[in-house]
């Protein structure tokens, strides 16, 4: 059979698979809402309603990285900064930066390091790699965003490896909008930075982009960091040592806007109490326990997702008490009168939740 006959047949076959799919898809839940109406639960709500897309293409933009293209009908729209969380065929549920085109309505594109379970990974990152290929079907949350980017005619940033998929979609759009801005881009080398290319591309017009490949030139400078002015918004993304240097090169009175790769821990500190309003009962929380291990031993069938603070399923009101927040989704608003109890604490002694 002639090759361009095969390539032929091989696409329509691809199309109508793609287009099955789609006629399945749904923005409606796809398991039971909790069965008590208040207090109200994260999950539901627009941000966490999973939808089912589509992996249309995956690429490889540098080593030990996969980058997937996701096709839905009805998704959201979103700005530079948003993630969304995938939940993996396992179940596991994990958080990824959307570094796209926000104009592209049907499309949404990830990536992803791999990260063994020796150097901190807990499986999430394994399962995208050898897992989610063309053709597979996966349910997503979001988008939200918690690291927008805002309008200003300047911007510093710095980003770390994988750390540069929510900076990407900003330096496209600040240099659509005709911003000055700076990049400065850390990697443990030039084979292992994703969009490099197109990156130094963008910055070639005045020499935006400093690139520093720690197998070439070792750690950054970050001196000129002392020198940012006021009002000047400066974004950073990547491990925790970068960010922490980047904020103690600012200087005083100047704090960067932060993503962080994982949420805060859900554990340390002292003990406390959680009252149950409506069942009556007092659970003890201790120092290494989260509340929601400590509640589900009284609340059993309490629902919950991810347990690291990005999903909300685990939402729950606050009667009294300060929360001690340590989530990646709540409004400044919303974290008036509820927590997400998967990950953030009491600040004192005691809190009451509406359970």
């Amino acid at each position: 059979m002639p090759r361009f006959t095969t390539v032929a047949l091989v696409a329509g076959a691809a199309l109508l698979v793609r287009r099955a799919v789609r006629s399945r898809m749904t923005t409606a839940p796809l398991w039971p809402m909790p069965a008590l109406d208040e207090p109200v639960s994260g999950y539901g709500r627009g941000s966490t309603v999973p939808r089912k897309v589509l992996v249309t293409s995956r690429a490889e933009p540098a080593d030990g990285v996969v980058e997937l293209r996701l096709e839905g009908d009805g998704l959201p729209a979103w700005r530079p900064g948003a993630h969304i969380d995938l939940v993996l065929p396992s179940g596991l549920v994990r958080q990824y930066s959307l570094c796209g085109d926000p104009a592209d309505p049907a499309t949404y594109t990830v990536a992803t390091r791999l990260i063994e379970t020796g150097q901190g990974g807990r499986g999430g990152s394994r399962e995208v790699h050898e897992q989610l290929h063309e053709g597979v079907e996966i349910e997503i949350r979001g988008p939200r965003n918690r690291f927008p980017l805002v309008d200003s005619p300047a911007y510093v940033f710095v980003a770390g490896g994988i750390g540069i998929t929510p900076v990407l979609p900003m330096l496209r759009a600040a240099e659509a909008a005709g911003a000055d801005w700076r990049l400065v881009y850390c990697g443990r080398s030039r084979a292992t930075m994703p969009y490099l290319a197109e990156i130094e591309a963008l910055g070639r017009a005045g020499d935006r982009v400093t690139v520093v490949a720690e197998d070439e030139s070792g750690r950054p400078d970050l001196g000129f960091l002392a020198d940012v002015p006021a009002g000047t918004p400066v974004y950073c993304c990547g491990p925790d040592g970068l960010m922490d240097a980047v904020t103690a090169a600012l200087p005083d009175g100047v704090a960067p806007r932060l993503e962080r790769f994982s949420a805060a821990a859900t554990t340390g500190g002292t003990a406390f109490d959680v009252e149950l309003r409506r069942t009556g009962r007092t659970v003890r929380v201790a120092a290494d326990q989260s509340v929601l291990a400590a509640v589900r031993e009284e609340v059993p069938g309490l629902m919950y997702s991810c347990r690291q603070g990005f999903c909300g399923t685990c939402r729950q009101r606050v009667l009294e008490g300060e929360i001690d927040h340590r989530d990646e989704l709540l409004t400044d608003a919303e974290r008036d009168d509820s927590m997400l109890i998967c990950v953030s604490r009491c600040a004192g002694k005691r809190l009451v939740l509406d359970l």
